[in-house]
C-alpha cells in the first residue's frame, strides 16, 4: 500500500466512526440512554473538556515517547474497550463517566492522522486534499448507514455501529504503514522540551489558531443539536441522514479539489472565505429555522468547515518545523476541535431549550468575531508563508 492510499483509508476508517459519534452521540444519549437535551449537552460538553485536555497534553506527551503509528494504535484499541463497556444498561452516573473517557481517548485519532498527514506533505509531497476526501466519504457512509439503521431498528443500533467502525479502524491500523508514521518527529529532535512555548511565542501562528477556535467552535449548536433539530421538525431518521450528507458531499467535492483551487492563495484569504459563508450559514438557519433553509445552508459547510480546516492545515505544513508538527496539531485538536465546541456546547443547550434559532445565532456571533479577527490581523498572518 503505498503512502497516498494509506493516508486516505486511514482518513476513511477514522471519519466513519465519526460520522457516527459527532451528529448522532448527542440523539443517541436522548433516545436510547433516556438523558434529556440538558443532560445530553452537559455530558457532551464535560466530555469535550476531556477531550481538550487529552489532545492537548496526553497526545504531545505520548508523542514524545510513542511513534505516532503506536500511538494511533493504542487510542483506538482503548477506545473499542470502551464503547463496548456502554453496552449494559447504566445509570446517569455511568454513562456520564464511560462518555468522559472515551471523548478523553477516542479523538486522539485525530490528531494522530492528522499530524501523519502533514508529515507526509513535508517529506512525500503527497495532496491532502485527495486524502481528506476520503475522510468526508466515510463520514457520508456513515451517516447514510445511520439514517438506514436508525429507521429500521432503533437509537440503540447507533452504538452497535460505533463498535463495528471502531473494530474496522482498529484491524486497519495494525497493517503496515509509512515508515515516516513509526517513528515521533519529537524523539528525532534535540528540542524535545518547550514546544508549547516555542508556538505560543510565535504570534502568527497564535492569531490563526484564535481564527479557527472562532470558525470551528461556530459548530457547536450544528454538531450537536442539527440531528435534533431535524428530528423534532418530524423528519424520518433516513432523511435525516440524507438531509445531513449533503455537507459532507461538499465537502468531499471541497478537498478533491482543494490543492489545485487554493494554490498559492494566501491563508488570510481562505479564512476570509469561510467566515464569511459561516455567518451566512448560522444567521440563514436564525431567521428562517424551517427544514428547506437547513437543507440549503448544507451546502455552505464546505465552506465554515472544510476552508477553515485547510487554511490551518496549509499554514503549519509551511510554517512549522517538522518537530513541531505534531504538537500544534494537537494544540488544534484540543482548543479549536474540542475546547472551543465543549465551552460553547453549554450556552448553546440552553438556547436551544428557549429557542432553537438563537442556537444557531449564537454561533454566527463567533464566525462574525473571526471576521473581524481576520480583517484587522491579515499582514500578519500572509507575511510568513506568502
Amino acid at each position: 500500500m503505498n503512502n497516498q492510499r494509506w493516508l486516505s483509508m486511514s482518513f476513511f476508517v477514522f471519519f466513519f466512526t465519526w460520522g457516527i459519534f459527532l451528529p448522532y452521540w448527542t440523539g443517541w444519549l436522548t433516545s436510547a440512554k433516556g438523558l434529556t437535551v440538558t443532560q445530553a449537552s452537559i455530558v457532551m460538553g464535560a466530555g469535550m473538556i476531556a477531550r481538550s485536555f487529552s489532545t492537548f497534553f496526553l497526545f504531545p506527551y505520548a508523542m514524545r515517547n510513542l511513534s505516532l503509528l503506536r500511538v494511533i494504535r493504542w487510542t483506538t484499541l482503548l477506545s473499542f474497550i470502551v464503547a463496548l463497556a456502554y453496552l449494559p444498561e447504566s445509570p446517569f452516573s455511568v454513562v456520564f463517566g464511560l462518555t468522559v473517557l472515551f471523548s478523553a481517548v477516542y479523538p486522539i485519532i485525530l490528531p494522530g492522522v492528522e499530524s501523519g498527514a502533514s508529515l507526509l506533505m513535508q517529506h512525500e509531497r503527497i495532496h491532502y486534499g485527495k486524502s481528506r476526501s476520503f475522510g468526508s466519504i466515510g463520514y457520508t457512509v456513515a451517516l447514510l448507514l445511520i439514517g438506514s439503521v436508525t429507521a429500521i431498528w432503533n437509537e440503540q443500533a447507533i452504538l452497535y455501529m460505533m463498535i463495528i467502525g471502531l473494530g474496522m479502524a482498529l484491524l486497519f491500523f495494525y497493517q503496515q504503514a509509512p515508515e515516516v508514521v513509526q517513528q515521533s518527529p519529537v524523539a528525532k529532535s534535540t528540542a524535545q522540551k518547550g514546544q508549547l512555548r516555542a508556538l505560543f511565542a510565535d504570534r502568527p501562528f497564535v492569531i490563526v489558531l484564535c481564527i479557527a477556535i472562532l470558525l470551528q467552535g461556530a459548530h457547536a449548536s450544528y454538531y450537536n443539536y442539527g440531528f435534533i433539530f431535524l428530528d423534532d421538525m418530524g423528519i424520518n431518521g433516513f432523511y435525516i441522514g440524507v438531509i445531513l450528507n449533503i455537507a459532507v458531499l461538499f465537502e468531499i467535492i471541497f478537498f478533491t479539489q482543494a490543492d489545485r483551487l487554493l494554490v498559492g492563495v494566501k491563508t488570510s484569504t481562505i479564512f476570509l472565505m469561510a467566515a464569511t459563508g459561516s455567518t451566512i450559514r448560522w444567521i440563514s438557519i436564525f431567521l428562517f429555522p424551517v427544514a428547506s433553509v437547513f437543507i440549503a445552508t448544507q451546502v455552505l459547510h464546505s465552506v465554515s468547515f472544510g476552508m477553515a480546516h485547510f487554511a490551518f492545515v496549509q499554514y503549519i505544513s509551511k510554517n512549522v518545523p517538522n518537530y513541531l508538527i505534531a504538537s500544534a496539531q494537537g494544540i488544534y485538536a484540543a482548543v479549536a476541535m474540542s475546547l472551543s465546541i465543549a465551552i460553547l456546547t453549554f450556552p448553546a443547550g440552553y438556547l436551544y431549550d428557549q429557542s432553537p434559532r438563537f442556537a444557531f445565532l449564537s454561533m454566527a456571533a463567533c464566525s462574525i468575531a473571526a471576521l473581524i479577527l481576520i480583517l484587522w490581523t491579515r499582514q500578519r498572518i500572509s507575511h510568513k508563508n506568502d
